[in-house]
Order: C-alpha cells, then structure tokens, then sequence
C-alpha cells in the first residue's frame, strides 16, 4: 500500500490515520505492520464499506479536503469489482522503521562486513541468472536519482523485477528510495568500499618468474 508524497508529513504527525483502497483483495491485515517513507505503520482495522457511508471526517483522515476529492483519486473498479463497496484502511505510526537506523551504520566490523557479504552470496547462489547483487549496487552507486526503467533497462532486468532486486538490498540497509530512483546507503557505501578493499589485499595466482625454473 503506497501513499502519495503530499502525504508524508500528516502521516508523520499523526493526522492521516485512514485510507481507502479498492482491492480485489486485501494487501495488508489488521494486526500486522507496514513499512513507509515516515515509518512503521500499524494496521488496526481493514474492512470493506459502501462508498456512501464515507464522509467528510473520514476524508480528512485520510487527508483529503472533501469526500469528492478523495473518491476523485480513486482508481477506477476492475472490470467484476463492485463499484459501491471500497477497503477502509485503519491505522497509526508505530515507529521508526529499523532500516533507518541500519542504513546509517557504516563502521563496518570484519564480521559485519563478511556477514553481509556472506547474504549476498547466498542471494546470489539462489539466483537462476546468476550473481546479481554487487552488480546491482555499483550500478546505482553510479546512478543514483536515476529512474527505476532506466535502470532496469542497464541491467537488463524487468522494471518491476529490478524493483524487487533493490528492496532485497534495502532490506540489508544498503540503499535508499529517493523521490526518483535510489542511492547507496551509507551503509551500502561501506560494503562496496570494503570489497574493493578485500580485493586489492586478495593473493593473485602467479605463474613462474622470468628465467625461474619450472616446477614439474
């Protein structure tokens, strides 16, 4: 469940504390959490209403100035869908979301750095397309603020796919959504110094010196 960026600040203080959804079915349920650009959200209550029991206090609480702006913005129903009836989203800001604090730790130990590194390589290996993950990190270190599409289109990934990839990294702290695209972490930023590190300290393979002789 997204929420526009003009909502941000009220869902941050407070004041927007409903939305409505039309849904084939429910993305989220009563009890459970979900994560925001401001923080974690609690769910209280998910239900299905008539469009004509909403009205005005339930448009300012979902932050709108009239219940004819909010149906306004709206998607239209789904061809089957009952256009009388919407999801009533009930809910309030639990916290901060943990991802942030994550995100900003950057002074890496050795065993938090091959532990993450260990979970890339253990996406990676689940991956059928192969290693995916340090790839996908250098690109938007190169790239930030660029569109997911584009992207996607340089790394040869689906849109939708390639967004899927990235919240698996942001579930490790390592990127941030930007109002266009992404960026490292500080985090993130660490990681990737460290491989260059851990690559530059690596032993290389070296074949016998000029005039040595051969060992066979």
């Amino acid at each position: 469940m997204l929420f526009p960026a003009r909502l941000r600040p009220a869902l941050a203080d407070g004041t927007v504390t409903v939305a409505f959804r039309r849904w084939r079915r429910p993305t989220v349920r009563a009890g459970g959490t979900l994560r925001s650009p401001v923080g974690v959200l609690a769910i209280d209550a998910v239900e299905v209403v008539p469009v004509a029991a909403i009205d005005d206090a339930d448009a300012r609480a979902a932050g709108y100035t009239s219940v004819a702006e909010l149906l306004a913005d709206l998607r239209p129903p789904a061809p089957g869908q009952d256009p009388a009836t919407v999801h009533r989203i009930a809910f309030h800001l639990l916290g901060q979301d943990p991802r942030i604090a994550l995100r900003e730790q950057a002074d890496l130990s050795p065993a938090e750095r091959d532990e993450l590194r260990a979970r890339l390589e253990r996406i990676d290996a689940r991956s059928r397309r192969g290693p995916w993950t340090e790839a996908t990190l250098r690109l938007i270190a190169d790239r930030p603020g660029i569109r997911a599409a584009d992207l996607a289109e340089a790394a040869g990934r689906e849109t939708l796919k390639f967004k899927a990839d990235v919240r698996r990294l942001k579930e490790l702290g390592l990127t941030e959504s930007l109002e266009v695209g992404y960026r490292l972490s500080p985090r993130g930023q660490a990681l990737l110094r460290a491989f260059g590190e851990m690559r530059r300290h690596a032993p290389t393979a070296r074949g016998p010196e000029c005039g040595a002789p051969s060992q066979e």
